[in-house]
């Protein structure tokens, strides 16, 4: 057997079943995609992942799709239909992982539950994401992100003081999920490698989200309070957040003695950096209303781009607030080569954002944009072991659908 080449992906040689729609589940194996795995998203024909129908488009295929599936094999699958959960079943044969994000119950009603595939598939890891866990009293509700965010109480602290809710800017609790199934996975074959035994992987969007109080958690259980929004203020440090400027905003982080003087003379504030009312970071925080003023008499009067020069200068961590369209030309970024092009047969180059897990020896894989709805059914098929009339059949029935065969294949 050859020696695999030193930049192997190194996911390479295992087989991850997606059958998930919207963000948490793909978001998850578009992470074990990336570092190498084979995933296999199974799609219903007659209803296929909704991300489908989300534009914008291009040439008629979903941009949002195209991107949050990528380096995927589609397989067009009606698990409802008489043969199609046994179709599945022996997908998993080969498979050691299964990534679901359907309502907890909608599996184990196919018959595919966890329960249903741990005697017959016991090295299976069997990976589910859910608004808010496999039990408890709330299992059986929908949850989607933005109620998770609610519910997580991330909602209560976002946003300018004394305004209405606000969540955060990404679904959060959807793609934090999705991290965690695939911190989860990883950790699971790892333990199989020990045990010969896959297990069960429960993750939903309400831990997800609450797990990144930090802060917040550490406030309650010392001093009974809640956390409130502060706008894009830190909860207990000072200068730390963003700063009217003369053409707009940059953020500051001065929370070290070091960082603190040399915000005070870059911005040639001595008397701040005399006032002992102002000696720690913390004591800043408790009088942020007369301090943020005293710092924006300044910066009001300057551009972003000068004071960032002059505090990066000053050894002062800053940035200036760069629109979603400055992210994506940023020099920076395009200078490590963060963004790519993924090949669609249709559309060529699809600009993709990157992996930010950045491996020396095993990188992540730059491969193909989404797949079309059912692209490689017949591939999979054959790779089943079916024969041609096999497939016909199990076409003429649809429990499985190819490309020919489907509608909105983007």
């Amino acid at each position: 057997m050859p020696a695999e080449r030193p930049d192997t992906p190194p996911l390479r040689g295992v087989r991850v079943v997606e059958v998930g729609a919207f963000m948490a589940a793909p978001f998850a194996t578009m992470q074990l995609a990336d570092l190498g795995a084979d995933v296999v998203k199974v799609e219903n024909p007659k209803g296929p992942d909704p991300v489908r129908a989300v534009g914008p488009f291009l040439e008629g295929h979903s941009s949002p799709y195209l991107r949050l599936n990528r380096n995927k094999r589609s397989l067009a699958l009606d698990l409802k239909a008489p043969g199609g959960a046994r179709l599945l079943r022996r997908l998993l044969d080969g498979a050691d992982v299964l990534v679901e994000n359907l309502r907890p119950g909608a599996m184990a009603r196919l018959g595919l539950g966890y329960d249903d595939l741990a005697a017959s598939h016991p090295h299976l890891v069997y990976a589910s994401a859910s608004g808010w866990g496999q039990d408890g009293p709330l299992a059986p509700l929908p949850g989607l992100d933005i109620m998770a965010q609610a519910r997580s109480g991330l909602m209560s602290i976002t946003g300018p003081p004394g305004g209405e809710p606000a969540k955060v800017g990404v679904p959060v609790c959807d793609l934090v999920c999705g991290l965690y199934v695939a911190l989860g996975v990883l950790a699971a074959l790892r333990a199989r490698e020990r045990t010969g035994r896959g297990q069960h992987v429960d993750v939903s969007l309400l831990e997800a989200g609450t797990s990144l109080a930090i802060w917040e958690a550490a406030r309650y259980w010392v001093t009974g309070e809640s956390g409130t929004p502060q706008g894009s203020a830190h909860q207990s440090s000072a200068p730390y957040q963003a700063l009217r400027t003369a053409d707009g905003w940059l953020t500051v982080g001065a929370i070290t003695p070091n960082t603190w003087r040399g915000l005070c003379e870059a911005l040639g504030l001595p008397g701040l950096l005399a006032d002992e009312r102002y000696g720690t970071a913390h004591e800043r925080h408790g009088l942020r209303a007369e301090l943020i003023p005293a710092i924006e008499c300044v910066t009001r009067g300057r551009g972003t781009e000068d004071l960032v020069a002059a505090l990066d200068a000053a050894g002062v961590p800053c940035a200036p607030i760069n629109t979603t369209a400055q992210v994506f030309t940023d020099p920076h970024l395009s200078g490590r080569g963060f963004f790519w092009d993924a090949e669609h047969p249709e559309l060529g180059a699809v600009r993709q954002i990157g992996s930010p897990v950045r491996l020396s020896a095993t990188p992540a894989r730059r491969g193909a944009a989404g797949p079309g709805l059912g692209e490689h059914t017949a591939e999979l098929l054959a790779g089943l072991g079916l024969d041609g009339a096999e497939v016909a059949e199990l076409l003429a029935r649809g429990v499985v659908a190819g490309p020919e065969t489907t509608e909105g294949g983007g």
